[in-house]
């Protein structure tokens, strides 16, 4: 399998290095190749190209495996006949147990969750006190705290109460744990139970619980306290899940299993990822005092004093992050330094409402500009839209970024005012194979996957049916909240939760922007300036690359029609079915049905042609309609234009790999005049725009990706913890286009 590696081939090696799929694989194909190692071998853009492709064994003839089979022979190497899958790591919940003292109890580490002499009193000495809180984050505006460990909150908790009763508190407070094997819902409630005394501390238990996300593998982000308090949950083996986190942490919390119990969480490469997001004055403490914690501490940069442990234990570490040299590449986030929190917002679609929302509940003032006289009336104003997260075999980038952003998005809904929520079917959403093999591998990928039934679950085409309401042609898979929405109704509502601090300018055109001292201005046509602020986010599809002067954005225009069918036309459909198309029933009997998929063509009228297209893929997934009245009506509309037929037509905005756009834009022309430099570059090391972000090219995802999107430019102006994993961040970069050009030579 391993041929002998032919001299001066580093960049191939890399390649190779970068590209596998796992540390397994790593070690099995590389470590006769570890001398012609470098320290940091680029990988991330190599593992996002060929993974998704050689991962699976019966695409042999394709382009990427091919080159990568190229690489593998450049480095001396030969292409195995299939790598493991890769994908997130399935979770195994914690078991639930007591010890005789009433002390919970892993059985998976042997150990305990806490002291018996009380888990509230050992947070506040070890975690609190040891990092010298609530102290240091009195006057501070955002305090970032990193633990490893969650376990059963009880350090979340302790921090939150303490936050809750500070007068001179921060404003923003961000707490971000791993955990490799979370409890259930049930099993946090019952410990709860078990060990919250404190009935100021059992109201918060209620709410951590009642929010308590389902548990699939990826970030979570639950809101407490109208925004103030945040808790970024990262579901995964944190040597895994630790890289891929984007943060300024003031203060970490080590609270692993003892290090004999739980050696991966005090590893040196957990240690290293420490010191990646590290503030220049973070701290640290823990309850251990091992010598190996110590020194390993030590070798990542932190200063580490021991100090009097809790309950009679000797000695616990505390200190602080002090490197005597450098220790990393980059700087971890800092906030966007502006004159002024004042945002404009271009665009008032889901993209830009979803931004207006998440800007004003951090007190910026948001300009919404808005060529039609209302929000929501181009792609946003269809009558209803379905939300689904996407599944695949090797749980790819895109599969893992509409999984974060369908379940940030449910949250995100469920916390807007009641009185103005959207119209919104609740009852799940059925996607139905397009054939019997789809349907097999379903199964296959859902068992491998081992998701929740409360996430997803495989159903065959007797239960598909049962759930529809209707007759289905084969069976697929249930989404147990997902569902359909009025994206329009769902803009109103973002922009009245923004109040006062929302400004909107409708029926006024921006035409470009041009940098006027430290902010932009927006101009019309004419080259009158409509508004100026420190930040302005293009947030408006097809035209956001054209305002913001960008050259490597390509997206395209894809028609969708429509297809409205009257009341009675589909009887005792249920739920929402997708598959070759949809069908949702909305209220008074109406099925909404589409939606082509037509890419750059102008068409703004309805068309019979595409009428009959939608009807015809319904009744391919419900073939009981074909024999009824719709089969009337596709004998009917096969001959003559659609007689009594409404719709509408809208316009996708779409990328080449199909992922949106949202982040920070980069600066194109400084990028491009150090194009000899940057051949070689990630994201981070371009030059970007200050206050320039973009938020488009949702496609047909626009209810899935908004709400997530927004948070990121959000928390990207803040200098905030993000609010997915670095790399699934990187894969929707606007300027990943940039990126690749510069690599390729082919910028303009």
């Amino acid at each position: 399998m391993i041929a002998q590696r032919k001299p001066n081939q580093d960049k191939g090696f890399e390649e190779l290095h970068g590209a596998l799929p796992d540390p397994a694989w790593k070690v099995a194909i590389c470590a006769p190749l570890a001398p012609y190692s470098r320290p940091e071998p680029c990988f991330e853009a190599l593992q996002r190209w060929f993974l998704p492709t050689f991962c699976v064994p019966q695409l042999p003839q394709n382009p990427r495996r091919k080159r990568f089979q190229r690489i593998l022979h450049g480095a001396g190497c030969e292409l195995p006949d299939s790598f493991p899958l890769r994908m997130s790591a399935s979770l195994t919940p914690a078991t639930l147990a007591f010890r005789a003292d009433g002390t919970p109890y892993s059985p998976r580490h042997d150990d305990v969750y806490h002291s018996a002499s009380g888990a509230f009193a050992q947070a506040e000495h070890v975690f609190l006190n040891g990092n010298g809180l609530p102290e240091r984050w009195r006057g501070r505006r955002i305090f970032s705290i990193l633990e490893t460990g969650f376990g059963l909150g009880v350090n979340f908790l302790a921090t939150w109460a303490q936050w809750r009763t500070d007068p001179a508190r921060c404003e923003r407070l961000h707490f971000v744990s791993t955990e490799k094997h979370p409890f259930s819902q049930a099993d946090l409630r019952t410990a709860h139970e078990a060990i919250v005394a404190d009935a100021s501390i059992a109201a918060l238990s209620r709410t951590l619980v009642d929010a308590w996300p389902m548990l699939v593998p990826g970030v979570h982000r639950l809101e407490f306290e109208e925004g103030r308090v945040t808790l970024t949950l990262v579901f995964g083996d944190a040597l895994q899940t630790l890289p891929s986190l984007w943060m300024r942490a003031d203060a970490f919390y080590l609270d692993g299993f003892a290090p004999a119990k739980n050696p991966d969480l005090w590893s040196s490469d957990v240690f290293r990822s420490l010191t990646r997001v590290a503030a220049d004055d973070a701290s640290f403490a823990t309850y251990s005092s091992a010598g190996e914690v110590k020194r390993g501490l030590a070798q990542a940069g932190f200063e580490c004093t021991k100090v009097e442990g809790f309950a009679g234990k000797r000695a616990m570490l505390v200190g602080r992050f002090a490197p005597r040299w450098r220790v990393r590449r980059y700087e971890p986030p800092l906030p966007l330094a502006v004159s002024e929190r004042h945002a404009v917002v271009i665009g008032a679609g889901l993209a830009g409402c979803a931004l207006t929302e998440r800007l004003a509940a951090r007190g910026w003032h948001v300009t919404s500009l808005e060529r039609h006289r209302a929000a929501a009336r181009e792609a946003s104003g269809n009558p209803a839209g379905v939300f689904h997260p996407m599944l695949a075999r090797d749980d790819s980038v895109a599969s893992r970024i509409t999984r974060a952003g369908f379940l940030y998005a449910l949250r995100r809904w469920s916390m807007l005012d009641a009185a103005s929520r959207p119209a919104r079917g609740v009852d799940g959403l059925l996607q139905i194979a397009e054939s019997e093999d789809e349907a097999q591998d379903f199964a296959q990928v859902l068992a491998a996957l081992r998701y929740p039934p409360e996430f997803v679950m495989p159903v065959s085409r007797g239960e598909a049916t049962q759930i529809a309401g209707v007759p289905v042609t084969r069976g697929g898979c249930f989404f147990r909240h997902g569902g359909w929405l009025d994206p329009a109704q769902l803009c109103a509502a973002q922009c009245a939760s923004a109040g006062e601090r929302l400004e909107r300018r409708y029926g006024v055109e921006a035409a470009r922007i041009e940098r006027s001292g430290d902010q932009w201005m927006v101009l019309d046509a004419a080259g009158q300036a409509i508004v100026r602020a420190p930040v302005v986010i293009v947030a408006n599809a097809h035209d956001a690359a054209r305002v913001a002067g960008l050259h490597h954005a390509p997206t395209r225009s894809v028609r969708g029609q429509l297809t409205l069918l009257p009341s009675g036309a589909v009887e005792g459909l249920r739920v929402p079915v997708i598959g070759e198309g949809y069908a949702i029933p909305l209220a008074d009997g109406i099925t909404l049905t589409g939606a082509t998929y037509d890419i750059d063509d102008p068409e703004t009228a309805l068309r019979a042609d595409a009428h009959v297209e939608n009807l015809e893929r319904v009744a391919r997934m419900l073939p009981s309609l074909a024999s009824g009245s719709t089969g009337a009506l596709l004998n009917i509309h096969a001959q003559d234009p659609p007689n009594g037929l409404s719709g509408r037509v809208a316009f996708r905005c779409v990328t080449s790999d199909r992922l949106p756009m949202a982040g920070a834009l980069a600066d194109e022309a400084a990028a491009i005049a150090g194009a000899g430099r940057l051949r070689g570059a990630w994201p981070r090391d371009l030059p970007r725009a200050n206050g320039l972000f973009g938020a488009f090219a949702y496609g047909s995802r626009g209810l899935v990706w908004a709400a997530l999107a927004a948070e990121l430019i959000a928390s990207q102006l803040e200098g905030e913890p993000w609010p997915i994993e670095r790399e699934l961040a990187e894969a929707i970069d606007p300027a990943r286009f940039l990126l690749r050009a510069l690599r390729h030579d082919t910028f303009v």
